[in-house]
């Protein structure tokens, strides 16, 4: 199937680690122009040679997307690269599972700045100009945490939720503007070794953040177990979706939440 990307804008945040970077170099591949909008600029400058040295165009934009000026300026600086921007993938986020009892409200706000108000900024920023150029294509990362309600992830999985519902908001305001607003929804996604990953990544070794060290062959199996396909999401996988729903293949779909899990919500907790 022919996405037809070839030329289009897109702009991914948190583009140059695991599911960001995979699906960076995905969009490039289709033809896309790819802003890689990350806090690592030296991880995103090795996507975007990646990009380039396939024979596309790519650009690294050092941004802080929890803040609504510095969002404003990596746009701006979008636009002057490539013209009008097609595509927002809202990919940022980030997690720490522990129990909620054991939060405080530092790492509420810092969860509700980097899982939520992130996609807050971009909405705001991108759609006038989808909506002055009549076309737009959005698709925001949410989580299957978001649909179910996952286990030592109670604010996470709040935030996500609000994701989904702010995103079906949005596609309902803007449709008329050619406008489609979607989310996917991984379940457990690894990246395939720490090359992948930024040092601002909550998959970084050491960070003590999600894991401190990447699972051994039997740990990987045994996490696989919990998913009717029986293995873990790669990168890939929801590359492949977002592509799919950037595109015009997927014009007459807005306001979905797509699981791509190996169908973990099937299953339950």
């Amino acid at each position: 199937m022919d996405l037809a990307l070839q030329g289009k804008t897109a702009i991914v945040t948190g583009g140059a680690s695991n599911i960001g970077r995979r699906i960076s170099l995905t969009l490039g591949r289709e033809g896309a122009n790819v802003v890689i909008v990350d806090l690592d600029p030296n991880q995103g400058n090795k996507v975007v040679q990646e990009i380039v040295g396939a024979g596309g165009k790519a650009v690294c934009i050092e941004t802080d997307v929890t803040s609504l000026p510095a969002v404003e300026a990596m746009f701006k600086q979008s636009v002057d690269s490539f013209g009008q921007v097609h595509v927002l993938v809202n990919n940022v986020g980030w997690d720490k599972v522990m129990y909620f009892l054991e939060t405080d409200p530092a790492l509420w706000d810092k969860l509700i700045n980097i899982n939520y108000r992130s996609n807050l900024n971009t909405f705001k920023t991108v759609l006038p100009h989808m909506i002055e150029n009549g076309y737009g294509r959005i698709v925001s990362i949410a989580s299957e945490a978001g649909r179910i309600g996952e286990f030592r992830e109670s604010v996470y999985s709040g935030l996500k939720a609000g994701v989904i519902a702010l995103s079906k908001s949005i596609a309902r305001e803007v449709g008329r503007h050619n406008i489609t607003v979607n989310t996917v929804c991984p379940g457990l996604t690894m990246p395939e070794d720490d090359s992948e990953v930024s040092a601002v990544s909550m998959w970084a070794k050491g960070r003590g953040e999600v894991i401190d060290f990447f699972p051994t062959e039997v740990e990987m199996a045994q996490a696989a177990k919990r998913f009717p396909l029986r293995r873990v999401g790669r990168p890939q996988d929801i590359a492949n979706a977002v592509a799919f729903l950037s595109s015009d293949a997927a014009s007459f779909i807005t306001g979905q939440a797509l699981s791509v899990s190996g169908g973990y919500t099937m299953i339950g907790s």
